[in-house]
């Protein structure tokens, strides 16, 4: 396994076309693996390409790849990078990649992780009995922050999101004035950016080429989680979390908690 940074030029006009299109994100995304072919499917059990777009500042966009194969992101660099200074630096080439495999074995019950992830958390709903069940995302903070709390969810995932020592916790035992559950207020867990996207998917069919407008919620969570399952959190790391993963949704990153941060808690 792989793990790639890529920085993106915003100011290029191939760039902002990404960036506008998971579909073409995507796209650009598996053009950088050779062997694989746009009509492959991954195994449900197996590591799979995931990617992330981190935006921390207007002109600081991270393109994060998780993948069982090195990438080559040279067409990628051509059109949304630096090319001059990746020809001056042959050792990076305007991206880094590093082995993903040491980190993940050395994963082990108990660590504390900070981390970062951006899912399309969804449900399903129905208004009367006969109607078949539709996907819905989830719209508001306190919904989506349930999404990932959802125990079942973290056990199947390898971990447990941390919760806030009493005293730094806002409202008592984590709970709103109406007695609800106000998840912010209780876990080490914030949502961030949300963002809702709608472009054209096309596929073929019979022979012809056919587009249908798609819309996908995409929600940014950063927090920090204790592992309980190392093997499950590898699985977790490897194959992503949640649906869209094809649109950038479902890569889940880890970082160490700053010791100042760990001290303080």
């Amino acid at each position: 396994m792989f793990l790639t940074r890529f920085r993106v030029n915003t100011a290029r006009s191939g760039a902002r076309r990404l960036l506008s299109s998971p579909q073409a994100m995507h796209a650009a995304v598996m053009s950088s693996f050779p062997h694989l072919l746009p009509t492959d499917r991954p195994s449900p059990d197996a590591p799979r390409v995931l990617w992330r777009v981190d935006q921390r500042a207007r002109a600081e966009v991270l393109l994060y790849i998780v993948s069982p194969d090195r990438p080559d992101l040279t067409h990628l660099v051509e059109q949304a990078g630096w090319p001059a200074a990746a020809a001056d630096d042959p050792q990076h080439r305007g991206w880094q990649t590093k082995p993903y495999g040491p980190f993940l074995e050395r994963l082990s019950t108990g660590d504390h992780w900070a981390f970062r992830l951006t899912a399309n958390p969804v449900h399903t709903v129905r208004r009367t009995e006969d109607e078949p069940r539709k996907i819905t995302a989830h719209l508001t903070p306190i919904h989506q922050m349930g999404w990932l709390l959802d125990p079942e969810r973290q056990k199947r995932g390898g971990f447990r999101i941390l919760e806030k020592p009493h005293d730094a916790r806002l409202l008592p035992d984590g709970t709103t004035h109406r007695g609800h559950r106000h998840h912010g207020d209780r876990y080490e867990l914030s949502v961030g950016a949300t963002r809702t996207l709608t472009f054209n998917k096309s596929r073929v069919t019979d022979g012809s080429r056919r587009s249908r407008p798609v819309t996908l919620v995409t929600v940014t969570f950063e927090g920090r989680l204790e592992v309980t399952d190392p093997e499950a959190l590898r699985r977790t790391l490897t194959q992503g979390i949640g649906r869209a993963r094809a649109y950038g949704c479902g890569l889940l990153t880890l970082a160490p908690i700053p010791q100042a941060t760990r001290q303080a808690s």
